[in-house]
């Protein structure tokens, strides 16, 4: 309608110029020249229209367009963590049996009381030692008084020697035996092998203790560690020094520790092998048995780095995301991609993508290669 207006318009004009001849009567060169006049007008107004028919289908079509985010990629960190759970256990955590059976004369500690090294904890009843101890004193004044005599009168010539042997023999024998009942009187007392803490005290006063059962707990959490299984298919990752992140979850506790040993042997029940993690325990949070969640660190690599959720797989396998190209027209373009590690969700990307390329983020799934988008 547009066009038939102008027309008509022109047409009028062209009429009045005739009337307009008729009257004047002009001369032709006058006529040709408002012609020419009026078709430059003609296409003029052709051009404008033109151009806002293409503004209007630009317009209308935008509104059909696919709206995407985008992010711009980048060279980072990749790390790749074995998960694990691991067992605290600790080097100082004993039950101690009395060497000898005995009642128990008397205790001298409480649980939960910090004890050192070489301490007394338990004293057990040692009265038949004791008794036996002053009968061999008796004996042993007797041997040395005969052994005396019986070497002063050898050096003088005098008797026989086997009488100077046989004193000698019984007071050394005498003595030896001395000895060796001090030595059982001491293991009648129950000693702390280490500094630590009385955990638990397992009997009391007045019962009989034996070398088969325990009477005390003693532990020291100053320093313990964590043991736990890794399949054998991680033996050349996991060596001496690997990072591994710790978490204790029932004492909300992260620690990053290293492995400090590595078994030589492979449980042929579950096929791993064992590793031991040191920790310093200072504050005694850490018990033994506690269960820890271990992530070991058997991969770190550095490149392009995707959200899982942004990789898409074609019916062939093939891994692919959308970048956004823009010149003329903002559009996408798929890009195939092979893929290296993933962990937590994110993948290293081995081939397909570079850095600081613009990758669509939201929406990709509702574009094919070649769509004209808008990036909010």
């Amino acid at each position: 309608m547009k066009y038939t207006t102008l027309l008509l318009v022109i047409l009028l004009t062209f009429g009045s110029c005739k009337r307009h001849v008729k009257t004047e009567k002009p001369e032709l060169t006058q006529l040709i020249a408002q012609k020419e006049t009026l078709l430059k007008q003609i296409d003029s107004l052709s051009s404008k229209l033109k151009k806002i028919d293409k503004d209007i289908r630009k317009l209308g079509k935008s509104k059909e367009l696919q709206k995407v985010t985008s992010f711009i990629t980048k060279d980072t960190i990749f790390n790749h963590y074995i998960r694990l759970q691991g067992v605290v256990a600790s080097d100082r955590n004993v039950l101690l049996h009395p060497e000898m059976g005995g009642n128990i004369q008397r205790i001298y500690i409480k649980e939960g009381q910090r004890v050192n090294k070489g301490q007394t904890l338990i004293q057990l009843d040692a009265s038949i030692l004791n008794n036996k101890v002053d009968e061999l004193k008796n004996q042993l004044n007797l041997a040395q008084t005969t052994y005396e005599r019986q070497e002063r009168l050898w050096k003088q010539k005098i008797g026989s020697e086997m009488q100077y042997l046989n004193a000698k023999t019984r007071k050394e024998g005498l003595e030896k035996s001395l000895q060796s009942l001090y030595t059982q009187i001491g293991k009648m007392k129950i000693k702390a092998p280490f500094s630590g803490v009385i955990d638990e005290i397992f009997s009391n006063a007045g019962e009989l203790a034996t070398p088969q059962a325990p009477v005390i707990r003693l532990i020291n959490l100053n320093q313990v560690y964590i043991e736990a299984d890794v399949p054998e298919t991680y033996l050349k990752s996991v060596k001496k020094g690997t990072i591994v992140l710790i978490d204790f979850e029932p004492i909300n506790k992260q620690i990053k520790a290293k492995v400090n040993e590595v078994s030589n042997y492979i449980n042929p029940n579950n096929r791993s092998f064992k590793i031991k993690i040191n920790l310093s325990n200072k504050d005694h949070s850490i018990k033994p048995n506690m269960l820890a969640d271990l992530k070991i660190n058997d991969f770190s690599g550095k490149g392009v780095v995707l959200p899982s959720a942004l990789i898409q797989m074609n019916q062939k396998g093939e891994h692919f995301v959308y970048t956004i190209v823009q010149d003329s027209i903002t559009k996408v373009s798929k890009r195939l991609l092979v893929l290296d590690k993933e962990y937590n969700n994110l993948v290293l990307i081995k081939e397909g993508i570079q850095a600081d390329e613009i990758i669509v983020n939201k929406g990709g799934k509702f574009v094919k290669d070649g769509d004209q988008v808008i990036v909010k």
